[in-house]
């Protein structure tokens, strides 16, 4: 019953996720809160590993953010005009690709490094699958009502 209960709240979750898919701002903001709501479920974090760790995730979200609005800003844009870029500037962007993803893997490793006095080893690797089955549903979510709609 009570796995029941929780598969529930998933699934309300999820499409009043996919139901506020058309307001950007307020749609972001409920999907991080199912996201905390979601990870802090499944990996059971206690209510003292959650007072120290929520600062500590939000801090490496933060982070992420900044680098994949670098990665919009510097690569995405000039990837769509691959043709026309010269083979210097396309090394250059290379580069770029590279230190970006340099950035992404450092953040990560910093963020799991932190993390470590905080959550157990098992609660991390917890934490880990729970942000990729978090991304599936809701990108699955959003497929559903594409083609729905």
């Amino acid at each position: 019953m009570k796995i029941m209960i929780k598969n529930l709240f998933i699934v309300l979750a999820f499409v009043l996720v996919s139901s506020s898919m058309t307001a950007q701002g307020p749609a972001r903001e409920r999907i991080r809160t199912l996201k905390i709501a979601f990870i802090t479920e499944r990996v059971n974090l206690t209510s003292s590993e959650a007072q120290n760790f929520w600062p500590i995730y939000n801090a490496y979200e933060a982070k992420l953010e900044t680098i994949r609005r670098k990665e919009r800003l510097e690569l995405r844009s000039r990837i769509a005009f691959i043709e026309e870029l010269s083979s210097n500037e396309s090394a250059t962007l290379l580069q770029q690709y590279n230190t970006i993803q340099k950035a992404k893997y450092e953040a990560e490793k910093e963020f799991l490094e932190e993390i470590r006095d905080v959550i157990s080893p098992k609660k991390t690797l917890l934490l880990l699958k729970a942000e990729e089955d978090f991304k599936k549903r809701l990108l699955q979510q959003m497929r559903k009502r594409r083609n729905s709609g």
